[in-house]
């Protein structure tokens, strides 16, 4: 299919669920499982009214799309930082349900004749969020050890989520994206040291992985409706871009820092990209022509089948979902609208 239409990973949580989220270890068992479970179907039924292709879960039983890890493995302190939940590495990692990300895509095939998509947390993400030097120092004496221990964890579950029939399973990692501004390169001593241990870290996972496409989310953050963090086009992250052992390449292109679709020319022929080409931080909802737009700009530079429609980003990557969900919902309906005219307009060609 050309121009098939996806999403990030999450979506806006309607405030029943982050109530679920928080009664998560107060709920029986068995009844949180059915309320969330009954979530998560509406979360897959509104992204097929809408008219995707591949769809996930919408995050929805994840407290962040980093937190997952504590979901996954022991050894973290949860609290709240800036209104938002959030967990520092305090012990030595060890695997407490080795099968968690996996059953969200088993959950997924279970309920959708759609392509299914799962995220997964970059160990240099984790590492830059979740380890602080006076708490975690005893259990990790360095950021980088965290990070490499954190290797073999991920490895496993992308194997689970291979083998749980994802058809898509992407790493998010902003920090790889960030170094495209200046401002963060002057943060580091050697910021390409930093981002080459990012894409080797991330090959280490992926290294003999086959049958499930493997992605890359890269985005400058999402703040909201409060915008970015990040400024700058692709340029000076493409040598690293080209390192990863990756098919698809997931990007933003809608907001104004991200730079010109020209930078996709630095990329290997052999990748995907999957085009952000739908803001997902502002109360614009782009029209479906203004996203057809966008991607024949990338085809300036791109083949058609190298393209999937994506957002910009997640719509709520955090727990504290500031999107309207309907407001997504609509976005993504004009993206599926979109891609639907860019088939019948490229398909003869």
């Amino acid at each position: 299919m050309l121009f098939p239409a996806s999403v990030v990973g999450s979506l806006p949580r309607p405030q029943f669920v982050r109530d679920l989220l928080e009664q998560q270890d107060t709920l029986p068992p068995e009844e949180y499982r059915k309320r969330m479970d009954a979530a998560v179907m509406f979360a897959i039924a509104m992204q097929e009214a809408a008219g995707l292709d591949i769809v996930s879960d919408g995050e929805w039983r994840r407290r962040s799309y980093i937190g997952v890890i504590a979901d996954l493995c022991d050894g973290f302190e949860r609290g709240v930082r800036d209104g938002l939940s959030w967990h520092t590495v305090v012990r030595p990692i060890t695997v407490k349900r080795p099968g968690v990300i996996a059953e969200e895509v088993k959950f997924l095939k279970a309920h959708t004749s759609r392509m299914v998509k799962v995220c997964l947390p970059s160990p240099y993400l984790l590492g830059q969020r979740m380890w602080e030097a006076d708490k975690s120092r005893a259990a990790y004496p360095t950021r980088e050890a965290f990070m490499r221990a954190l290797v073999p964890v991920l490895r496993d579950a992308l194997r689970a989520v291979h083998d749980a029939g994802a058809d898509v399973a992407q790493f998010d990692d902003p920090h790889l994206c960030l170094f495209v501004d200046k401002r963060v390169q002057e943060q580091y001593d050697d910021w390409r040291r930093e981002a080459h241990l990012c894409v080797d870290l991330l090959n280490e996972i992926v290294e003999g992985i086959s049958g499930v496409k493997i992605a890359v989310h890269l985005c400058r953050r999402n703040k909201g409706r409060s915008g970015w963090v990040g400024e700058g086009g692709y340029e000076p992250i493409l040598p690293f871009l080209c390192a990863l052992k990756v098919q698809q390449y997931v990007m933003e292109f809608s907001i104004p820092v991200a730079g010109d679709f020209a930078a996709l020319r630095g990329l290997p022929e052999d990748r995907e990209i999957g085009l952000g080409c739908v803001d997902v931080r502002s109360e614009h909802i782009d029209t479906p022509d203004e996203i057809a737009a966008r991607v024949e700009n990338a085809l300036k530079y791109i083949a058609p089948d190298r393209i999937t429609l994506n957002p910009d980003c997640g719509f709520a990557p955090g727990s504290a979902a500031e999107i309207p969900l309907d407001e997504a919902y609509v976005k993504l309906k004009n993206e599926a609208e979109a891609a639907k005219r860019l088939r019948e307009k490229f398909a003869s060609q």
